[in-house]
This record gives C-alpha cells, structure tokens and sequence, in this order.
C-alpha cells in the first residue's frame, strides 16, 4: 500500500512512503546498482555509489538530474543531492536533498522517501508525482515484477 506523495511541512518538503513486500537488502540494491537503478528510473546514467559520489541520470526524455551522494548506510538509509541539470524544472543540480530509509517490517521493507530543499510548491507537487510514479516502479521491481518501459520516457512527465 501507498501513502500518497505530498507536499509535507515544511513547505519545501515532499515526504512517500510505501510498503514493499521485499526485504531491505533487495530495495537497497535498487538504489546502490547502476543496472538495477536504471529498471525502474531513467534511461542512462554515471553512477558513483559512495560517499561523496557524484552521479547524473537521464530520468525522462531531455530530463537529466545530478547530484552527490552524502550518506550509504546499506540496507538502512541512502541521502543525495537532486536536481535538474537539463529539462523544464526549475530546481538546480544538487540543490535539495532526498533521504530514503529502508524499515525491516513483517511484510518486508517500509521505504519512507523525504525531500527537501525545493523551491516552490509548484516543485513540490511535481516532485511528489514523480516520487510517487518512481517508486510505484521501484517497489514492482523489488517484488520481482517487470514495470515495463516507463511511459513517462516518450513524453514529458505531467507539470512539464
């Protein structure tokens, strides 16, 4: 089950969370491995998977977003800087931060994604959307699915 992605206080903030029926050390890896990352968010991509790392994606079409890598805490918490280095929103390379922490629950893994530092609600709604469609991706991936091509690849995300 999802909990919507919306905008949280403080006002700059986007906090998700999902239950993924797939233990911590699988949804991390999904965050930690080049190949696997790209199965479920982005076309291509550099990744520099330490602390300090840089890395930069293309999410959709002519989006492309970077940052660095701050914490990993495998299978616990990940943090990094995001922003957009090309494509239609106003949220600068590496401005914000995005913290994931990975819960062990009965179930499996109780992702909580917060991010922080946009700058402007309108940020902050289309950002909750595209949490909120990444990680439904994410969690069909962790769970052994096939989320199939993303859609969002051919067109702009909605808000672009």
């Amino acid at each position: 089950m999802t909990s919507p992605a919306t905008p949280a206080t403080p006002m700059d903030t986007v906090t998700l969370e999902r239950r993924i029926a797939a233990r911590p050390e699988t949804v991390f890896g999904f965050f930690a491995d080049r190949e696997k990352r790209l199965s479920w968010m982005g076309a291509d991509g550099t990744f520099s998977f330490e602390p300090g790392g840089a890395y930069r994606t293309r999410v959709t079409g002519e989006n492309v977003a970077s940052g660095r890598f701050l914490t990993m805490d495998p299978p616990k918490r990940l943090v990094f800087t995001w922003g957009w280095e090309e494509g239609g929103m106003p949220v600068a390379a590496g401005s914000t931060t995005v913290e994931i922490t990975l819960e062990p629950t009965p179930e499996g893994t109780l992702l909580r994604l917060v991010h922080s530092g946009l700058p402007s609600p309108e940020a902050c709604e289309a950002h909750a959307e595209g949490w909120q469609h990444y990680v439904d991706r994410l969690a069909l991936r962790a769970e052994g699915g096939d989320p199939g091509p993303d859609a969002w690849m051919q067109q702009p995300p909605p808000g672009q």
